[in-house]
Protein backbone atom coordinates (compact mmCIF):
# COMPACT_ATOMS: atom_id res chain seq x y z
CA UNK A 1 0.00 0.00 0.00
CA UNK A 2 1.75 3.25 -1.05
CA UNK A 3 1.84 5.42 2.24
CA UNK A 4 3.85 7.81 1.33
CA UNK A 5 3.95 10.57 3.94
CA UNK A 6 6.32 12.27 6.50
CA UNK A 7 7.32 10.77 9.92
CA UNK A 8 9.48 11.52 13.66
CA UNK A 9 10.61 8.79 15.64
CA UNK A 10 12.05 9.44 18.96
CA UNK A 11 13.24 8.59 22.14
CA UNK A 12 13.11 10.87 24.88
CA UNK A 13 16.25 10.58 26.88
CA UNK A 14 14.65 12.03 30.11
CA UNK A 15 11.88 9.48 30.37
CA UNK A 16 12.81 6.50 28.32
CA UNK A 17 9.54 7.32 26.31
CA UNK A 18 9.46 6.42 22.39
CA UNK A 19 7.70 7.80 19.77
CA UNK A 20 5.90 8.69 16.49
CA UNK A 21 4.25 11.14 14.76
CA UNK A 22 3.43 11.04 11.14
CA UNK A 23 0.91 12.69 8.75
CA UNK A 24 0.01 11.74 4.94
CA UNK A 25 -2.51 12.35 2.34
CA UNK A 26 -3.81 8.39 2.91
CA UNK A 27 -6.47 7.65 4.95
CA UNK A 28 -5.71 6.33 8.79
CA UNK A 29 -2.40 6.31 7.95
CA UNK A 30 -2.08 6.01 11.88
CA UNK A 31 -3.63 2.56 11.37
CA UNK A 32 -0.65 2.03 8.50
CA UNK A 33 2.72 3.69 9.68
CA UNK A 34 3.35 3.50 13.66
CA UNK A 35 4.53 0.57 15.34
CA UNK A 36 5.91 1.14 18.92
CA UNK A 37 6.02 -1.03 21.92
CA UNK A 38 8.10 0.65 25.47
CA UNK A 39 11.15 -0.55 26.82
CA UNK A 40 11.90 -2.14 22.71
CA UNK A 41 11.57 0.42 20.15
CA UNK A 42 9.52 2.78 17.34
CA UNK A 43 9.16 1.79 14.09
CA UNK A 44 7.92 3.45 11.15
CA UNK A 45 7.42 1.74 7.98
CA UNK A 46 6.03 3.77 4.97
CA UNK A 47 6.36 4.37 1.33
CA UNK A 48 5.00 0.85 -0.64
CA UNK A 49 4.73 0.05 3.64
CA UNK A 50 5.12 -3.72 4.69
CA UNK A 51 3.49 -3.82 7.56
CA UNK A 52 5.31 -6.98 9.00
CA UNK A 53 8.37 -4.58 9.28
CA UNK A 54 6.44 -3.14 12.47
CA UNK A 55 5.79 -6.57 14.60
CA UNK A 56 9.11 -8.47 13.06
CA UNK A 57 11.52 -5.48 13.82
CA UNK A 58 9.97 -4.61 17.11
CA UNK A 59 10.62 -8.32 17.58
CA UNK A 60 14.16 -8.17 16.60
CA UNK A 61 14.62 -5.36 18.78
CA UNK A 62 13.10 -7.04 21.55
CA UNK A 63 15.87 -10.24 21.03
CA UNK A 64 18.17 -7.50 21.40
CA UNK A 65 19.23 -6.91 18.42
CA UNK A 66 20.14 -2.95 17.32
CA UNK A 67 18.08 -0.73 15.59
CA UNK A 68 20.56 -1.14 12.66
CA UNK A 69 20.72 -4.83 13.17
CA UNK A 70 16.72 -5.40 13.00
CA UNK A 71 16.82 -2.74 9.96
CA UNK A 72 19.38 -4.39 8.12
CA UNK A 73 17.50 -8.26 8.18
CA UNK A 74 14.15 -6.78 7.27
CA UNK A 75 15.83 -5.49 4.53
CA UNK A 76 17.44 -8.13 3.53
CA UNK A 77 14.54 -10.56 3.64
CA UNK A 78 12.30 -8.26 1.61
CA UNK A 79 12.47 -8.61 -1.97
CA UNK A 80 10.85 -5.10 -2.51
CA UNK A 81 13.19 -3.58 -0.45
CA UNK A 82 13.99 -0.66 -2.75
CA UNK A 83 10.30 0.16 -2.64
CA UNK A 84 10.15 0.84 1.88
CA UNK A 85 11.14 3.84 3.82
CA UNK A 86 11.87 2.77 7.55
CA UNK A 87 13.07 4.94 10.57
CA UNK A 88 13.84 2.85 13.84
CA UNK A 89 14.81 3.95 17.31
CA UNK A 90 15.24 1.45 19.84
CA UNK A 91 14.61 1.39 23.36
CA UNK A 92 18.79 2.93 24.03
CA UNK A 93 18.12 5.62 21.61
CA UNK A 94 19.95 4.16 18.61
CA UNK A 95 18.81 5.34 15.31
CA UNK A 96 18.27 3.41 11.76
CA UNK A 97 16.91 4.22 8.81
CA UNK A 98 16.33 3.26 5.40
CA UNK A 99 15.05 4.91 2.02
CA UNK A 100 14.48 2.42 -0.97
CA UNK A 101 16.03 3.43 -4.72
CA UNK A 102 12.11 3.40 -5.87
CA UNK A 103 10.68 5.49 -3.19
CA UNK A 104 8.31 8.18 -4.65
CA UNK A 105 10.17 11.99 -5.18
CA UNK A 106 11.53 13.69 -3.31
CA UNK A 107 12.21 10.86 -0.66
CA UNK A 108 14.97 11.07 1.87
CA UNK A 109 15.40 11.01 5.76
CA UNK A 110 17.50 12.88 8.08
CA UNK A 111 19.03 11.26 11.40
CA UNK A 112 19.92 13.04 14.83
CA UNK A 113 20.11 12.61 18.39
CA UNK A 114 17.62 9.64 19.55
CA UNK A 115 15.32 10.59 16.37
CA UNK A 116 15.10 10.58 12.67
CA UNK A 117 12.92 11.91 10.83
CA UNK A 118 11.78 10.25 7.19
CA UNK A 119 9.29 10.96 4.05
CA UNK A 120 8.92 10.06 0.50
CA UNK A 121 6.43 12.20 -1.78
CA UNK A 122 7.40 15.29 -0.47
CA UNK A 123 7.71 19.16 -2.07
CA UNK A 124 11.42 18.79 -1.14
CA UNK A 125 14.18 18.50 1.61
CA UNK A 126 13.11 21.30 3.28
CA UNK A 127 10.08 19.35 4.86
CA UNK A 128 12.65 16.99 6.63
CA UNK A 129 14.90 19.84 7.63
CA UNK A 130 12.25 22.06 9.46
CA UNK A 131 10.92 19.05 11.01
CA UNK A 132 14.37 18.51 12.55
CA UNK A 133 14.51 21.70 13.39
CA UNK A 134 11.93 22.05 15.06
CA UNK A 135 12.44 19.06 16.98
CA UNK A 136 15.44 19.97 18.27
CA UNK A 137 14.77 23.15 19.10
CA UNK A 138 12.13 21.73 22.06
CA UNK A 139 14.60 20.00 23.91
CA UNK A 140 12.87 21.01 27.49
CA UNK A 141 9.31 19.84 25.84
CA UNK A 142 7.80 16.28 26.45
CA UNK A 143 8.05 14.31 23.95
CA UNK A 144 4.45 14.33 22.65
CA UNK A 145 5.16 18.09 22.41
CA UNK A 146 7.79 17.83 20.53
CA UNK A 147 6.88 15.36 17.76
CA UNK A 148 3.55 17.56 17.35
CA UNK A 149 5.82 20.67 16.76
CA UNK A 150 8.06 18.51 14.29
CA UNK A 151 4.89 17.33 12.10
CA UNK A 152 3.65 20.85 12.26
CA UNK A 153 7.00 22.65 10.96
CA UNK A 154 6.85 19.46 8.77
CA UNK A 155 3.75 20.87 6.77
CA UNK A 156 4.31 24.43 7.17
CA UNK A 157 7.46 23.23 4.87
CA UNK A 158 5.18 21.69 2.49
CA UNK A 159 4.76 18.56 3.65
CA UNK A 160 3.36 15.68 1.01
CA UNK A 161 2.87 16.97 -2.21
CA UNK A 162 -0.16 15.39 -2.34
CA UNK A 163 -2.03 17.74 0.24
CA UNK A 164 -3.18 16.10 4.18
CA UNK A 165 -5.87 13.39 4.48
CA UNK A 166 -4.59 11.96 8.39
CA UNK A 167 -1.83 12.45 10.58
CA UNK A 168 -1.57 10.35 14.22
CA UNK A 169 0.39 10.99 17.63
CA UNK A 170 2.02 8.26 19.64
CA UNK A 171 3.93 8.12 22.47
CA UNK A 172 4.60 4.58 24.82
CA UNK A 173 6.52 4.55 28.25
CA UNK A 174 7.19 1.78 30.68
CA UNK A 175 5.46 0.94 34.03
CA UNK A 176 2.08 3.28 32.71
CA UNK A 177 -0.22 0.88 34.21
CA UNK A 178 -0.68 -1.89 36.20
CA UNK A 179 0.19 -5.26 34.58
CA UNK A 180 -1.92 -6.19 32.05
CA UNK A 181 -2.28 -2.97 30.93
CA UNK A 182 -1.17 -1.41 27.73
CA UNK A 183 2.11 1.19 27.27
CA UNK A 184 -0.08 3.80 25.55
CA UNK A 185 0.89 7.06 26.86
CA UNK A 186 -0.61 9.50 24.05
CA UNK A 187 -2.64 7.29 21.21
CA UNK A 188 -4.44 9.61 19.10
CA UNK A 189 -5.20 9.70 15.46
CA UNK A 190 -7.23 11.75 12.57
CA UNK A 191 -8.19 9.33 10.20
CA UNK A 192 -9.38 11.56 7.55
CA UNK A 193 -9.63 15.53 7.52
CA UNK A 194 -9.15 18.32 5.05
CA UNK A 195 -6.87 19.56 7.48
CA UNK A 196 -5.31 16.79 9.23
CA UNK A 197 -2.29 18.14 11.44
CA UNK A 198 -4.14 20.95 13.08
CA UNK A 199 -7.05 18.55 13.82
CA UNK A 200 -4.25 16.36 15.76
CA UNK A 201 -2.82 19.38 17.51
CA UNK A 202 -6.96 20.32 18.39
CA UNK A 203 -7.13 16.47 19.85
CA UNK A 204 -3.83 16.61 21.89
CA UNK A 205 -4.90 19.59 23.52
CA UNK A 206 -7.75 18.03 24.42
CA UNK A 207 -5.90 15.14 25.71
CA UNK A 208 -3.62 17.12 27.79
CA UNK A 209 -6.92 18.91 29.49
CA UNK A 210 -7.93 16.04 30.19
CA UNK A 211 -4.79 13.56 31.40
CA UNK A 212 -2.21 16.85 31.59
CA UNK A 213 1.20 16.74 30.51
Amino acid sequence: MLTSTFSIVARDPESGDLGIAVGSKFLAVGAVVPWLAAGIGAIASQAWANTDYGPQGLALLQEGYSADEALRRLVRADREAEKRQVGIVDAYGEVAHYTGDECLEYAGAVKGDRYTVQGNLLVGPKVLAAMASAYEARSEWPLAERLMAALEAGQVAGGDRRGQQAAALMVVREGLGTPGYNDRLVNLRVDDHERAIEELRRVLEVHRELHGG
